[in-house]
């Protein structure tokens, strides 16, 4: 039987372009519309920094965006895989990729769109992972430790009981013109054996503060010793009031791992005397690894659309059983990602589990072409 002839390079390459431009525009699609959704349910969150402290919608959107990074980096393997399912899937369903084997398209050659999208996909997940995440979840604890932290001075309302934070409440009777604070009450249970409340007469907040606090003048100071129960009153003619979250400083803040750099959870403070260091390390290789599996999840959907012999009605086994492993791999990550947290030796296994699904799927469907798979398992694989 005559083979059918090659395909001249400049046809191919119109090909690769049409193909390339669906796979583009399908992954930017379902990307965009998942990370929407994901930021529309995760953004609930914050709404009550709107409802209850008066921030407006320009802020919480500010702050709610900066997470945008961390869920694209997330998702963008699993988009991948769904995109180039579908975009494949639908072309078989067309006939297409049953004419393009047939003009002498060889299965390396129809992958190739989207094996080159798969490795954009791998170089975005890196920038995300080693630079724009770090950085904007970085800015995001920053910028929410303020709102909570800082601002809260700033969000006092006249005549209303302010929920400064859960165990200080601030009332203020009025605000003058030039910003100062008239009829002052404050009741204060940070300290846990000292629950105080305070009266003024007046006060201003202070500018260019670390913390939000408040200059009050001519008040008291009263507190019940719970071992005589007696009252406790202390006047002052001047008195500086801290309205921070005496548990959130800046000082005492811990730095979560997905804002720290690459070369900070390699190497962190107190090297391998940080209690921590499983867990850091673990982080980094995950940073390292992880954008593999959007070229592994790629090679699965690959395998399953363009592997095996043509159906006249289709063959909904193998895209079922793609998802299937998608979905184990997803699962086997995520328990790995636990366990080498806990001990560093297992590292190693998430490099194997974003490597070895890619190279396996990569022998089944380019290996007969490339002579590196035997006869009989070809025969076998393609009556699948």
């Amino acid at each position: 039987m005559r083979l059918p002839r090659p395909v001249p390079w400049p046809q191919s390459t119109q090909i690769d372009r049409y193909l390339l431009r669906q796979l583009v525009v399908a992954l930017f699609a379902v990307t965009g519309g998942l990370v929407a959704l994901i930021w529309l349910t995760q953004s609930l969150r914050f709404v009550e920094l709107v409802v209850n402290r008066g921030l407006s919608f320009r802020v919480f959107f500010q702050l709610t965006s900066l997470l945008i990074p961390s869920f694209v980096a997330v998702i963008l393997p699993i988009t991948t895989f769904v995109v180039v399912q579908f975009v494949y899937q639908r072309l078989a369903g067309d006939r297409e990729i049953t004419v393009m084997r047939a003009a002498g398209l060889s299965p390396l050659t129809l992958a190739r769109p989207a094996l080159l999208l798969a490795g954009g996909a791998v170089v975005a997940c890196y920038l995300l992972n080693l630079w724009i995440v770090p950085e904007a979840f970085g800015a995001f604890r920053q910028f929410n430790f303020e709102i909570r932290n800082r601002v809260a001075a700033f969000l006092l309302q006249e005549g209303v009981f302010t929920p400064v934070s859960d165990d200080l409440t601030v009332y203020v009777r009025s605000r003058g013109t030039d910003g100062t604070l008239h009829g002052i009450l404050v009741d204060d249970a940070r300290q846990k054996n000292s629950h105080a409340t305070i009266l003024a007469e007046r006060g201003r907040l202070i500018p260019n503060s670390a913390t939000p606090r408040v200059l009050l003048f001519n008040g008291s100071r009263q507190e019940i010793d719970k071992q005589t129960g007696r009252l406790n009153v202390l006047t002052f003619s001047e008195n500086a009031l801290d309205l921070a979250d005496s548990s959130k400083t800046e000082e005492t803040r811990v730095r979560d791992p997905q804002e720290m750099s690459l070369s900070e959870l390699l190497h962190p403070a107190g090297g391998t005397g940080n209690r921590d260091y499983a867990k850091l390390y673990a982080e980094a290789h995950r940073r390292l690894a992880s954008p593999l599996t959007a070229a592994s999840f790629a090679m699965v959907a690959l395998v399953a659309q363009l592997m095996g012999t043509f159906r006249r009605h289709g063959n909904l086994l193998r895209p079922a059983a793609a998802v299937l492993g998608v979905v184990g791999l997803l699962a086997l990550g995520l328990a790995i990602g636990n366990l080498a947290a806990r001990e560093p030796a297992l590292v190693p296994l998430v490099w194997l589990h974003a490597i070895v699904p890619g190279l396996v799927c990569a022998w089944m469907l380019f290996g007969p072409q490339l002579g590196l798979m035997p006869e009989s398992v070809q025969l076998r694989l393609g009556a699948v």
